[in-house]
């Protein structure tokens, strides 16, 4: 049984269109021999049976292919059989501008070498951005292809004239390049084997990777392609902001088969991974608790077929997966994007296709899901490309569609395959993977900076009226690069731990949203850490509770407009015993201002201390109402009394005895801020308790 790596599951189709049509093209050896020293020629002729060896094996064996070839060229550069084995080798190799140099020697030579001769060539053009030139040789190809075996190109890689879209469609965006830096994560990530599908956690703390190393777990290498089996492995970021040597993740997920990474939820504490164990591959799940991470557990078989399923994501409150899958049923084209919802079990249910805006009768693959729940990023090959796939960006609007797909531009996509891309929670960094000449390895992870619109450049009067008599007059109005938008979201971060020992605390997070009470997910801080990470998308009124076990628990009012753009908290929450004098404040109780009256959206925090006083019945307690200083002394005692008498009477109204209640208002005179800032009098108007 073949075990398929995720790359492979990517590609494939991809990779079929290259290898199309190679007819086995052969070096005559009596043409090739170009003078009597005889060790020469043995030499060199054995380099190149070694080399076709490798070269009819498939194009994961050319690179070893090239370097026979190389060799035995130097003994007949003038070979035109050689030269276009040695420019297709070269197209699969960081050096796509070396295939340039062979192919087009082959032209001059013998360009009737192959039938698919000029698709190669063309495919080199493409590849080093020489557009026209690219064209003119596609052209070429479909004129000079015999029907027989065009119909048989166009059903194994597509009609050819798609091709030439995209050299038309990389033009445009060649002439007008985003500004971004794109930058090499450097040896402590990359090595001289594969690193590729990086995912990162949205604070950009901590990045998983697939790599092909041989200390792959099992030290075993895939009769594919004679590489090592693909692992998974991680680093964090130092004090400076670095990135550690990265590690192996561990045995406990990694198998001795091929273990690759899809997804991670934004917190880094889930992980979405592919094994290959069942053959064409399956889709896994792994927790983080303490320091390790689980043995994975595999997602059921409404998502796992006897398809390929290979690329998944979750949604930040993670009741929603996006994956890919090429099952025949309801596909618009190979591989579609899917979404499926959680049920009450736990178990995947309601799996809709995301439809003909997102996916097209090419091959969509890829998928991520930014962390504010709204923005898609895919691969496709089917919607306007440079040539291969291209990375494009979907909004989920406000009634549920999903907007038209946007290319991102050139530099970060190339006419060659670009996947694997993953975006940090504020927007200013990608991470992706590439084959660029000058890398550290075969296939190595880089990160994408975006810089955003350029600021306009300031000049005196006396400059502009000067500058705007020399301005010739333009035929032609330069179109605005695409704007890096503006990233809608709050991450709400921080370290959970004991109030008096400071030990950190595994405890739970629910998430509410205030305006109806609705439970909109729940989470776990780390066991070891205490750390926790929360992405909250912007335009809802939130409750945070922090609960655990023989802790009184601790609420949060994190309240995000929807026009709020990206901004990270950090909050560390300190729990409290319930012991005699512990104070918590209770921080989704919502009156109208000057006014008594409960708001509807304290229901949910005041049924919680329901539940606190009937899960502890010997439990007595203060109500304490406190407020600013805007006002006099009189209003705000009998405000602040007003409010907490408020909240003693919904707990009795739920059945809570008064013996074991009672209010005072405070009014100004326990301020826990200053009262010189908005924000500290935000702070003083509180409702509290205190256990007496």
């Amino acid at each position: 049984m073949k075990h398929k790596t995720i790359i492979i599951i990517f590609f494939y189709i991809f990779l079929n269109s290259l290898t199309f049509a190679q007819t086995p093209v052969e070096v005559d050896k009596k043409e090739f021999k170009i003078n009597e020293n005889s060790d020469a020629f043995k030499i060199a002729w054995q380099n190149i049976k070694d080399g076709d060896k490798a070269f009819f094996s498939g194009n994961s064996f050319y690179e070893i292919a090239l370097k026979y070839y190389l060799e035995a060229i130097n003994y007949n550069d003038n070979n035109p059989e050689l030269n276009y084995k040695i420019g297709i080798c070269y197209l699969f190799s960081p050096q796509k501008d070396s295939a340039v140099k062979f192919l087009e020697k082959v032209e001059k030579i013998k360009p009737t070498v192959a039938p698919d001769f000029y698709y190669w060539l063309a495919k080199a053009y493409h590849a080093n951005y020489v557009f026209d030139k690219a064209v003119e040789f596609y052209q070429l190809f479909i004129n000079t292809l015999p029907p027989k075996i065009m119909a048989e190109f166009k059903a194994q890689v597509g009609d050819p004239y798609f091709l030439i879209q995209n050299c038309k469609y990389g033009k445009d965006l060649l002439a007008f390049p985003q500004r971004v830096f794109i930058d090499n994560l450097g040896k402590s990530i990359n090595t001289a084997a594969p690193e590729y599908s990086a995912i990162v956690s949205a604070d950009e703390s901590i990045i998983i990777f697939t790599s092909r190393r041989e200390n792959t777990t099992g030290g075993g290498r895939s009769l594919d392609d004679n590489e090592f089996f693909e692992d998974i492995y991680f680093a964090e970021v130092d004090e400076k902001g670095e990135w550690k040597t990265a590690e192996n993740i561990g045995n406990k997920v990694n198998s001795k088969e091929h273990d690759a990474t899809v997804g991670l939820t934004p917190d880094g504490q889930t992980l979405i991974l592919y094994q290959s164990t069942s053959g064409n591959g399956d889709l896994f799940e792994s927790k983080k608790i303490g320091n390790e991470w689980t043995r994975p557990r595999q997602y059921s078989k409404k998502l796992n077929t006897k398809y390929h399923e290979a690329s998944a994501c979750l949604s930040p409150d993670e009741k929603t997966i996006y994956f890919v899958s090429d099952n025949p049923q309801n596909n618009l084209g190979q591989h579609d994007i899917f979404k499926a919802t959680l049920d009450e079990k736990g178990d995947w249910e309601n799996i809709q296709n995301l439809g003909s805006v997102i996916n097209t009768t090419g091959d969509e693959v890829s998928v991520f899901l930014h962390p504010d729940g709204r923005t898609l990023y895919f691969s496709s090959d089917g919607h306007n490309s440079m040539g291969g796939y291209d990375i494009f960006s979907s909004i989920l609007q406000d009634n549920g569609t999903w907007s038209k797909p946007v290319n991102m531009g050139y530099p970060i996509n190339t006419p060659n395959n670009d996947v694997f891309f993953v975006m940090s929670a504020d927007g200013k960094h990608g991470y992706f993977a590439s084959n660029q000449e000058g890398g550290v390895g075969q296939t190595d992870i880089y990160r994408i900076t975006f810089l955003g619109e350029p600021k306009p450049t300031l000049l005196s009067f006396e400059d502009n009226l000067m500058a705007s008599l020399n301005i010739p007059i333009k035929e032609k109005t330069i179109e605005k690069p695409i704007e890096i938008k503006k990233i809608r979201l709050t991450v709400l971060k921080g370290t959970i731990s004991d109030s008096i020992t400071s030990k950190p605390l595994e405890a739970d997070i629910e998430i509410v949203d205030n305006s109806n009470g609705k439970l909109i997910s729940t989470f776990k801080s780390n066991s070891s850490t205490g750390k926790y990470l929360l992405p909250l998308p912007s335009g809802i009124n939130y409750g945070i509770v922090v609960k655990k076990e023989e802790y009184l628990f601790h609420s949060e009012n994190v309240y995000i407009p929807d026009a709020t753009n990206y901004q990270e908290i950090n909050k560390d929450i300190k729990l409290l015993k319930v012991l005699k004098g512990s104070t918590i404040v209770l921080r989704n109780i919502f009156f109208d201002t000057g006014k008594s009256i409960l708001r509807q959206e304290s229901n949910t925090e005041l049924n919680r201390l329901v539940k606190l006083l009937n899960d502890n019945p010997t439990l007595k307690i203060e109500i304490q109402g406190h407020t600013d200083n805007i006002g006099g002394l009189e209003y705000n005692n009998t405000l602040s009394n007003n409010r907490s008498k408020a909240v003693v009477d919904y707990l009795i109204a739920n059945g809570i005895d008064t013996k074991r209640l009672s209010y005072k208002g405070y009014g100004y005179s326990k301020p826990i801020a200053t009262n010189q800032t908005p924000e500290g009098r935000q702070s003083n108007r509180r409702v509290q308790f205190e256990i007496l």
